[in-house]
C-alpha cells in the first residue's frame, strides 16, 4: 500500500467511524424509554402506589418506592438519595390529596415538561370525603371502585410517558380493573357476614374512612387523617366511649402506626366496663412487604377485610 493511498484508507476510517458516532448520539436523543428491550424508570413515593403503576405498567415498567412497609407518609421526609431518585425519573407517581405531606412541594417543583402524577387527584371531588378547611381525605384506596379510577390516572400517566406502549397501559388496566372488581364483590361479600351494630371500626388513625363510607362501617379514629395531629384526652375518652357503647370486642392496630394510643383507648374502656381486645394488625398507609402477599393492593384489602370481619363477628 502506497503512503498516499494509506492516507486515503484512514481519513475514510475516520469519516466512518465519526457518522457511527453521531448517528448513536442522534438516536439516544430521539428513542423513548422502551425502546431496544429497555424499560421506563418509574418512581412512585408509596408502596401502595407503586404496585398500583407496576400492575398497570407490566413489563414496559421498572418502579422504584421511596416508602416501603410500615412507613408513614404523613410524617415522611425525603433524603438527599430520594431527591436524586426523583430527579433522574422518567415519570413520578404519587398518591396526592397531602398525603405526602413533606413532599408535596419537592413534587411540585418536579413537574418540569416529564409526567407527574397524583392518581388521588383526578377523582371528582364529590367522591371524596371532606376534611374540612379546603382538605379532602386522602386515603381513597379503602374504597375499590374509588381505585379504579386512581388506576385510570396511572395508566394515562404511563401513556403520556411512553405513548409507543399505550396498547399495553390500556390492557394492563382492563386486567386490573377486572381483578378489582372480584375484589370489590368479594369485600361486600365478608362485610355482609358483620352484624349491622358490630360494624364499628376503630383504630389508629383515620385511614379508613373510604372503607366505611363504601361498605357500611362506622369509624372511630383516635388521631385524624394526618398523624402529624397528635392524640388528646378526649379523643381517648370519645374513642372510649364509642366501644363502650357498641359493646365492641375488637379494636385494631396499624402497621405504620405506633399503638400506644389503642392502648390507652382499651384502658379507658375497661375502667368502664368494657371488655375489648385487638382484633389484629391493618395495613392503613403502607403496604406490607413486597414478599408477601399483604405486599399488593390486592392481598393488602384482602387482608384487612378478612381481620375486621372475623374480630367483628
Amino acid at each position: 500500500m502506497t503512503k498516499n493511498s494509506a492516507s486515503t484508507w484512514v481519513r475514510a476510517l475516520i469519516v466512518v467511524v465519526a457518522g457511527i458516532a453521531l448517528a448513536g448520539f442522534a438516536g439516544c436523543g430521539e428513542s423513548s424509554a422502551t425502546d431496544d428491550g429497555g424499560t421506563l424508570e418509574v418512581v412512585a413515593t408509596t408502596n401502595i402506589v407503586g404496585d398500583l403503576v407496576s400492575v398497570v405498567g407490566g413489563e414496559r415498567v421498572r418502579v422504584k418506592t421511596l416508602m416501603g412497609p410500615g412507613v408513614d407518609p404523613h410524617l415522611y421526609k425525603a433524603s438527599a438519595g430520594d431527591v436524586r431518585i426523583l430527579r433522574d425519573a422518567e415519570a413520578i407517581f404519587y398518591n396526592g390529596l397531602e398525603l405526602e405531606g413533606k413532599l408535596s412541594d419537592l413534587l411540585g417543583d418536579l413537574d418540569d415538561g416529564r409526567p407527574v402524577i397524583a392518581v388521588a387527584e383526578g377523582i371528582p371531588e364529590d367522591r371524596l370525603l371532606d376534611v374540612g378547611r379546603g382538605q379532602f381525605d386522602p386515603h381513597v384506596w379503602f374504597s375499590v371502585p374509588l381505585w379504579q379510577e386512581a388506576a385510570e390516572a396511572a395508566a394515562d400517566g404511563l401513556i403520556a410517558a411512553d405513548p409507543d406502549g399505550e396498547q399495553d397501559y390500556r390492557q394492563g388496566l382492563a386486567d386490573y380493573v377486572s381483578e378489582l372488581e372480584a375484589l370489590d364483590a368479594d369485600v361486600r361479600e365478608r362485610v355482609a357476614g358483620v352484624p349491622e351494630r358490630q360494624r364499628v371500626l376503630v383504630t389508629s388513625h383515620d385511614a379508613f374512612g373510604y372503607f366505611g363510607s363504601e361498605y357500611g362501617f362506622e369509624v372511630e379514629a383516635i388521631q385524624g387523617t394526618s398523624t402529624v395531629s397528635e392524640a388528646t384526652t378526649a379523643d381517648i375518652e370519645r374513642v372510649a366511649a364509642a366501644i363502650a357503647d357498641s359493646a365492641l370486642p375488637a379494636v385494631f392496630i396499624e402497621s405504620s402506626v405506633p399503638r400506644q394510643t389503642i392502648d390507652a383507648v382499651l384502658a379507658s374502656a375497661a375502667s368502664r366496663g368494657a371488655v375489648a381486645e385487638v382484633g389484629g394488625q391493618l395495613f392503613g398507609d403502607a403496604a406490607g412487604a413486597a414478599d408477601t402477599p399483604e405486599g399488593t393492593y390486592l392481598g393488602m384489602v384482602r387482608h384487612n377485610t378478612t381481620t375486621i370481619t372475623e374480630a367483628l363477628r
